[in-house]
Order: C-alpha cells, then structure tokens, then sequence
C-alpha cells in the first residue's frame, strides 16, 4: 500500500506503480465508493472496451412463458 497526502485543494496522487498496474490516464474517470470508513476508487470504463466480454455465452436458457 502506497501512501498518499491530500493536497490543500483536496487532491491526491496516484503513485505511478498503482498508475502503470491499473492502466489509468490522464482524464480517466474514477468513482468513489464509501462503504463501511473506507474510501474506494474504481476505474471506470468505456462502453467500448467491453465488447466481446460475453463472447460464447450459452444464450439457450429456459425462460418463464410471459417473459419471452
């Protein structure tokens, strides 16, 4: 774990190890997840880059009749 300091304008800086793993950039949006006293960023994606995530899937499952 990396520590960070919040700068007087409540900014933080991402250590570049953490930068480089997560593949950020500049302008990338992150969310904040407060959850249980924790702080939580999550990188957020493009709709692009999830193209292709369900490729294979088996898509004949049974359905309830009024649900078709």
């Amino acid at each position: 774990m990396a520590p960070v300091k919040l700068s007087s304008k409540y900014q933080v800086v991402i250590p570049r190890d953490i930068r480089r793993v997560f593949k950020l950039a500049p302008g990338q949006k992150l969310e904040i997840v407060v959850q249980d006293g924790r702080i939580t960023l999550v990188p957020l994606g493009r709709m692009k880059d999830l193209r292709g995530v369900a490729r294979g899937i088996d898509t004949r499952v049974r359905r309830d009749a009024d649900r078709v």
